[in-house]
């Protein structure tokens, strides 16, 4: 870490800034952050604020008073806040002390420890990986210096829960030590502990509308507890901790019926037994869970991260954490839609039948063969291309046939030129005549016959590529390799990539139905997505930015970009 100018807080200097980890991929099913439902847009309309709720400080009492109402209580035992986290940090420093400790257990939600490090005191662990809830090992850890016991139900990230009786044997045997309930996702429990916990003088609840209310973005929750004690609450934070908009809004949630949140609890909760009977089906080992989310485990966890990310889907790992090197932890899809694209990516990625390829710049080098074909065809043209064109051009999309690029550069010089005649003149460069060699004799093969043979022994493989189909069987018939693909899918047979045709095609002629597919242009990536099909990135030889382009193949949609080929013998189940 770069030396800092100034002193500061030397707790600080042990934490990292809190980091979601998510992989680049573009995703369009996120399943990482346990959001719940959007609310109706009738209940959206009506919360929207007037412009007196931009310009006057806000005022929480009439959402304070609603919550009061539902939980029983007076408005002075409810506090407001900037989300159930706001309130759970606060409760932390009236606590918290530096020489002072507070139990948690292990696992919990990974931001408490931060909290109380940044309060001084020292965060100390109970295990709470399976069964019911540790009472007797907690109360062990309660002396005189304990400041606080946190108990999240359901805990995230495993999804257990505390039962109502083991709560009070906790509570009643804790004396003056301060208990606090991290209640965000009771929604989705078998049972809501709120006013069982309330009863008791030592104990605060936090709650959120972030979750089963699907409001995470308006940053609402609440904490309730004995007056004297909230009070505590209202003194060490900021004095307007919701904007007048998201109080708005939390006033019209909490006033309507919640019939859409009933309708996503209820549906939840169904779908999330699919869910863990689906991933165990699947060799997955799931905890029980009472939230929105499952935890499940296994050996591949890493890949499976990687490869759902590169088919759109987001889930949530844990890297640099204890424990959880093997676990993913997973939010319920919020339709049967979704959890069926889930499964189906859940059974490409683990199962594959059959390993698809890219040929130019995977299979085959090219460098020196098709890329100068476009810049001689260029320069035949009157265009002298400039050093990284033909990449960026490749980086974009839309090029695989080059063809096309060439013209497409060409016009993007200023210079129009009908397509046969691009065509004629590219032939020639890269075909060969009877007085000149051809380009297409200093290309090499990339993996060797020994790791394609060992790959076929595994699954069978197809090429997928835009050349013709004259020129890829030739290649491969060069290279000695033409007779350990089963298919060869070419310019002729589909429409070009990143359409998914010709991947879907390869599928096909192969009688499977998933499959992971090697490319090295986004083009590659874009349409094995598109096709349900694994995409995987290499970086094809002499880029002479490897790194960058590893980076674009990842933020196109690629799973993994693979160091070499022979990398697959590691990565295939």
């Amino acid at each position: 870490m770069t030396a800092l100018p100034v002193d500061v807080n030397p707790a600080l200097l042990e934490i990292d800034a809190y980091s979601a980890h998510r992989h680049p991929a573009p995703v369009e099913l996120r399943l990482d952050g346990n959001e719940g439902p959007a609310p109706p847009a009738d209940i959206v309309s009506r919360a929207v604020a007037g412009a007196e709720a931009w310009r006057r400080y806000p005022s929480a009492l009439a959402v304070e008073s609603l919550i009061a109402g539902r939980l029983g209580v007076q408005p002075e035992a409810v506090l407001v806040t900037a989300g159930a986290d706001d309130a759970l940090e606060r409760a932390i420093r009236v606590a918290a002390a530096p020489g002072r400790r507070v139990v948690l257990t292990d696992p919990t939600f990974e931001m408490l420890p931060r909290y109380v490090r940044l309060a001084g005191a020292t965060p100390e662990a109970v295990p709470w990986w399976s069964g019911p809830f540790p009472v007797e090992a907690t109360l062990a850890r309660i002396t005189d210096g304990t400041a606080a016991v946190v108990v999240v139900s359901p805990n995230n990230p495993t999804g257990l829960a505390i039962t109502g009786e083991e709560l009070e044997r906790l509570a009643s045997s804790m004396g003056r030590t301060l208990l606090l309930l991290d209640h965000a996702y009771v929604e989705l429990a078998d049972a809501d502990l709120s006013t069982r916990a309330l009863d008791f003088p030592n104990t605060l609840v936090f709650r959120t509308l972030s979750k089963a209310w699907g409001c995470a973005g308006l940053r609402v929750g609440y904490v309730a507890g004995r007056p004297e004690v909230v009070a505590l609450l209202r003194r060490v934070g900021q004095p307007y901790p919701v904007s007048g908009p998201s109080l708005r809004a939390a006033e019209i949630l909490l006033g309507g019926d919640g019939a859409y949140r009933r309708r996503y609890v209820e549906g939840t909760r169904a779908r999330r037994g699919r869910l863990a009977a689906g991933l165990a089906d699947r060799g997955l080992d799931c905890l029980p869970s009472q939230a929105n989310f499952v935890l499940a485990r296994s050996p591949g966890a890493p890949w499976l991260r990687d490869a759902l990310a590169g088919l759109g889907i987001a889930v949530r790992a844990f890297p640099g954490r204890p424990g959880f090197a093997d676990r993913l932890r997973i939010t319920v899809p919020a339709g049967d839609e979704e959890l069926d694209r889930l499964l189906a990516a859940t059974d490409a990625a683990l199962f594959p039948e059959a390993i698809l390829f890219d040929m130019d710049g995977v299979l085959v080098d090219v460098a020196a063969s098709y890329h100068e074909a476009i810049r001689g065809a260029a320069r035949t043209f009157g265009v002298e291309l400039g050093p990284g064109e033909i990449a960026a051009a490749k980086a974009r999309g839309r090029a695989n046939d080059d063809w096309r690029l060439t013209r497409d550069l060409l016009v993007a010089h200023g210079v129009e030129v009908a397509l046969q005649d691009v065509v004629a003149v590219f032939e020639e460069l890269y075909q060969g005549t009877a007085t000149a060699a051809g380009l297409k004799e200093r290309e090499r093969p990339i993996p060797s016959r020994d790791t394609v043979e060992r790959l076929a022994g595994r699954l069978p493989l197809a090429v997928v590529t835009g050349r013709p189909r004259a020129d890829a069987h030739e290649a491969l018939e060069r290279f000695g390799v033409r007779d350990l693909f089963a298919a060869v899918i070419a310019m002729e047979d589909a429409p070009s990539k990143p359409d998914p045709a010709p991947v879907r095609l390869a599928l096909e002629r192969l009688g499977v139905a998933r499959g992971w597919m090697v490319g090295d242009t986004p083009d590659d990536v874009r349409a094995a997505r598109a096709a349900g099909v694994v995409p995987l990135g290499v970086v094809p030889p002499g880029r002479e930015d490897p790194a960058s382009w590893a980076a674009t193949l990842l933020s196109a949609g690629a799973a993994r970009v693979l160091p070499t080929i022979a990398t697959l013998l590691e990565v295939l189940p």
